[in-house]
């Protein structure tokens, strides 16, 4: 079974996904610190007492995709972040569900910054993009 979901757009408009000034400089590799999803996940957390939408199969994605192009063209935040750790860029969901299905885009992730994740309404793909994006995003309860 599915957790129930929700489009956040209707009375927040678009927020990033990032505070102002989340991103730290680069450091000697090019990797920024960003600090993921605090905005929109924590209105998911306050509000819904939920997480910004992992996904984890091509149904989920879908699903999430036909929801997000009946409120919206502008791509939404989900819960994807990728980062780099240890030296190795990586993926990760905000819920600390498991990593076990991607969607990205040709040339996506990108990996010289930390990136957050948006689901394009158009074709069902993930685009990493610069955390401080205004966006309208999705939570899972």
């Amino acid at each position: 079974m599915w957790p129930c979901l929700l489009l956040a757009l209707a009375l927040l408009g678009t927020v990033p996904a990032s505070h102002p000034g989340g991103q730290g400089g680069e450091g000697a590799q090019g990797s920024a610190r960003c600090q993921p999803m605090p905005v929109p996940q924590r209105y998911c957390q306050d509000v819904y007492r939920g997480q910004l939408a992992s996904v984890h199969s091509a149904a989920r994605n879908q699903e999430l995709q036909k929801l997000a192009r009946t409120y919206t063209i502008i791509a939404p935040w989900i819960g994807a972040v990728t980062s780099c750790k240890a030296g190795r860029w990586e993926s990760h969901w905000e819920d600390s569900s498991p990593w076990n299905y991607a969607n990205w885009a040709p040339i996506h992730p990108g990996h010289i910054v930390t990136t957050c994740t948006t689901l394009s309404t158009r074709d069902g793909l993930w685009r990493s993009r610069f955390c401080l994006q205004l966006r309208p995003f999705i939570c899972q309860y």
